[in-house]
């Protein structure tokens, strides 16, 4: 285990403008999380090597040898976890520092847009340079810069009935603020996600750390993913456990193929939901409904992309 010395205390009474959450790491719901998002496990290593380099080298190797920002972006279709996986990832974190108070904030980035000129660009220069500053003074933290691409829009291809000149300030301004912060505190660790990684400005990927792509869970995901909830749901409903054994069950992990892992889950809940029996009664569900239930997901999956 790694030590890290620092002293950490509240340093807000009320959660600022522009920031959703503080939590206290380490969090036993985020670990959870880390476990709970299935991908490639050299992935999730590399997420996690890379964030522990961040808060052991920076400090120690000027910028000019090592040009780092601190910033992971996870790209990739939405409903694949990227955010839950940055939430574990910074519980995983700071559990590989003993001792360590770190705090992670998760920004808000919707409630910084404003219709009046120039206050977008405020609203976000102050996030920055002032609340997110202030935090990292006390102690090293870890920032969630969820759906970036509202903070960091692509200026190349910005609406002109968009207010283009304060959008394009904005995201000035956000480069600007992570290029100061990147010099000033080492102890910063951003972790960007974007369901849409071409609307992101390509001067703020360009100063990213690593660039990590959260895919569709493959064949063996899905079946993993399946089996977990119908055994977590088990605990509650037995029969609906039962079916992770049954011989439909494979039939019905073939079927999750091209879902993400959150509908595979929302999709056992439409199955419980078939008829108002089962609604009632969901240890009445059975495996021939959950099929259809997934059947219906993918058809409606590829009806949509279509």
């Amino acid at each position: 285990m790694v030590r890290l010395s620092f002293n950490l205390e509240e340093t807000f009474v009320d959660t600022p403008k522009g920031i959703h959450r503080i939590r206290n790491l380490p969090d036993a719901t985020l670990r959870q999380l880390w476990d709970s998002i299935v991908i490639e496990a050299e992935t999730k290593k590399q997420l996690h090597a890379q964030a522990i380099l961040n808060f052991t080298v920076r400090k120690r190797v000027p910028r000019t040898v090592l040009p780092l920002h601190g910033i992971i972006f996870l790209v990739g279709p939405p409903g694949t976890g990227k955010t839950s996986l940055a939430r574990g990832l910074a519980d995983r974190v700071a559990r590989s520092f003993d001792g360590a108070k770190i705090r992670l904030l998760e920004v808000d980035p919707h409630v910084l847009g404003s219709s009046a000129m120039g206050k977008t660009q405020k609203a976000v220069s102050e996030l920055f340079s002032q609340t997110i500053a202030e935090a990292a003074m006390a102690g090293p933290i870890i920032v969630l810069l969820d759906e970036v691409e509202t903070l960091a829009t692509d200026r190349t291809k910005l609406s002109l009935d968009a207010n283009p000149v304060d959008i394009h300030r904005a995201t000035d301004a956000v480069l600007t603020q992570l290029d100061d912060l990147a010099e000033k505190y080492p102890d910063i660790l951003f972790v960007a996600t974007s369901n849409f990684p071409d609307a992101v400005d390509a001067a703020f990927s360009s100063r990213c750390d690593l660039i990590l792509e959260v895919p569709l869970p493959n064949a063996d995901a899905c079946k993993q993913i399946l089996k977990d909830c119908l055994t977590r749901i088990g605990e509650a409903y037995p029969a609906i456990g039962s079916i992770a054994a049954s011989p439909l069950f494979s039939r019905c992990a073939a079927e999750c193929v091209g879902l993400d892992g959150r509908a595979i889950r929302k999709t056992v809940a439409n199955a419980m939901a078939a008829t108002v029996e089962t609604a009632a009664n969901p240890n009445s569900m059975s495996a021939d409904m959950l099929l259809e239930a997934l059947k219906a997901a993918k058809a409606n999956r590829k009806k949509g992309g279509a």
